[in-house]
C-alpha cells in the first residue's frame, strides 16, 4: 500500500527573510513545499541540494540548516543577493548560481532539486516584475521545460521536489515527467486563499475555466519524482 497523501490544512508562509524590491515574498507554496522537504529524513551532510528559482533563499536555507551543500539559482541577481544576505545573517553557505535550467545543470548532478516556479495562468507575457508568477496562458511556460530537464538536474538517485497549483494541470505535469523517464507521485496537498496575483485575475482564470466561479481558493501539490 502507497503511503497516504499528506494534507496541510494551512501551510504558514515563512517570515523573517530579508528581500530586495521585485523578489518573491515567500507564500503558502514555498511553505508547502518546505515542510515537505523537512520531512524527508534523507536530506543531510553529504547530499548536494539545488533550490531552483530561490527568490529569497526560503528552500536553500532550510536544506542548508540539514548539513547538505546547497546551490541556489535564480535569473535575478537580487534574488541572489538576498538569499546570500538571508544565509549570513544564519550563519549558513549556500552556493549562488545565476541562471535558468541550462545554468542549474551545468552546476549538477544533484541529489535533491526543490523547485517552486512560476504557474499562474497569464493573460500577458511575463515580464521583469511579474515572471516570479506569470506562466504563460496555461500556467506551463516554465514547468513543461522543467519537466524535461529533470533528468539532466538529477544524479542516479536524484529526487525532484515541485509545488503547482491544479490550475496549471497536475497530471501533465505527471505525464511529462514520465515522458523524461521519471516516476511521479503526489506527496502533499494543501486548500489555500487566493493570493493578491489570483485574485487580481479572477475574471480571467474564470472565463479560461482554471477555476470555477465562485471559487476563493485553490489546491497547492507537491510532486516527488525519480527514476
Amino acid at each position: 500500500m502507497s503511503a497516504p497523501v499528506r494534507a496541510d490544512p494551512q501551510p504558514r508562509p515563512p517570515g523573517g527573510l530579508f528581500r530586495l524590491p521585485g523578489v518573491y515574498r515567500p507564500q503558502h507554496d514555498t511553505a508547502l513545499l518546505a515542510s515537505v522537504l523537512a520531512e524527508d529524513p534523507r536530506i543531510g551532510p553529504g547530499l548536494r541540494c539545488a533550490d531552483l528559482g530561490t527568490g529569497s533563499g526560503a528552500l536553500a536555507i532550510g536544506l542548508a540548516r540539514t548539513g547538505a551543500a546547497v546551490v541556489a539559482t535564480d535569473v535575478s541577481s537580487r534574488a541572489l543577493a538576498s538569499a546570500w544576505a538571508n544565509a549570513v545573517v544564519r550563519a549558513l553557505r549556500i552556493g549562488l548560481v545565476r541562471g535558468g535550467l541550462t545554468a542549474a545543470a551545468a552546476a549538477g548532478p544533484y541529489d535533491v532539486v526543490a523547485v517552486n516556479p512560476p504557474y499562474v495562468p497569464s493573460p500577458a507575457p511575463a515580464v521583469r516584475s511579474t515572471r516570479a508568477w506569470d506562466a504563460g496562458p496555461d500556467g506551463r511556460e516554465l514547468i513543461d521545460p522543467l519537466c524535461a530537464a529533470a533528468p539532466a538536474l538529477l544524479n542516479r538517485n536524484g529526487v525532484l521536489y515541485l509545488v503547482q497549483s491544479t490550475m496549471s494541470d497536475v497530471d501533465k505535469s505527471r505525464h511529462a515527467l514520465a515522458a523524461a523517464g521519471l516516476r511521479s507521485k503526489v506527496v502533499a496537498r494543501a486548500e489555500v486563499p487566493f493570493g493578491p496575483v489570483v485574485s487580481g485575475r479572477l475574471r480571467y482564470l474564470t472565463e479560461r475555466g482554471f477555476v470555477r466561479p465562485g471559487d476563493r481558493t485553490e489546491e497547492l501539490v507537491v510532486l516527488r519524482a525519480a527514476r
